[in-house]
């Protein structure tokens, strides 16, 4: 099987329980450090999917590695190869496939409810599950693209997921461990503490109370989404 691609942009933001996920279902692959300068793949057909993970960044920044980037999404949907993104890697995706990346009404940091949207295509991603906590980090979203579908919404953002045949891009963050957590808290204390004034954005110590648990129910969730995601993989 070929490996999966799996772009980080930033040292923090890794793969997290992705790759857990990966690992425990006999599943290749690689890691791509566009943080530490590795070029992108010309061609997309030496993967059996690609994933984008967050960063700090905006998709609408002049970084000489978005366009590949965007060109590299673009290749995989047409291919049928899949491709998942996550908080920066969903925005990614959705400019890529013709939507549009800007501010959020309010920086979301934090632990947060998202709802699954009741059409279709959202049960197909996400069962009966109706709602779940999920974990956020971000200050700018992204609209739906053409032919694609919501499949998530939250009270801060109202476009959290959209799913176009066996692509998902994601606004909030499935990917995260107890570790990942901890680190992004101390990291990110000078936004958190700047960020206070929206109803989105929790104190540390709110984002860390139950963490282990919270971690289980969303590992939890993250597998059932990534579970679905692995069946448009070639074999």
């Amino acid at each position: 099987m070929k490996p999966i691609a799996i772009f980080r942009h930033a040292r923090s933001e890794g793969p997290g329980y992705f790759a857990t996920f990966l690992d425990e279902n006999g599943i290749p692959w690689r890691l791509i450090g566009i943080d530490e300068g590795a070029p992108l793949p010309q061609d997309v057909h030496a993967f059996s999917g690609l994933v984008f993970m967050g960063g700090p960044m905006s998709v609408n920044d002049a970084l000489p590695w978005i366009p590949p980037a965007l060109d590299l999404i673009r290749q995989a949907v047409a291919a049928g190869i899949p491709v998942l993104g996550h908080c920066l890697g969903g925005q990614l995706m959705a400019k890529a496939l013709g939507g549009t990346v800007g501010p959020n009404p309010v920086k979301e940091i934090g632990w947060g409810e998202v709802k699954v949207a009741g059409n279709p295509v959202a049960a197909a991603w996400f069962g009966t599950t109706k709602a779940f906590e999920a974990f956020h980090w971000h200050g700018e979203t992204f609209s739906i693209p053409p032919d694609a579908t919501l499949v998530l919404s939250s009270t801060h953002c109202a476009h959290q997921g959209f799913a176009l045949g066996k692509h998902l891009a994601l606004q909030c963050h499935m990917e995260m461990t107890e570790k990942m957590v901890r680190e992004w808290c101390n990291i990110g204390i000078t936004e958190i503490e700047s960020s206070r004034s929206s109803p989105a954005v929790e104190t540390i110590q709110s984002m860390q109370r139950a963490l282990p648990e919270r971690i289980e129910k969303l590992n939890a969730q993250a597998s059932a989404i990534y579970s679905h995601w692995i069946l448009g993989l070639e074999r």
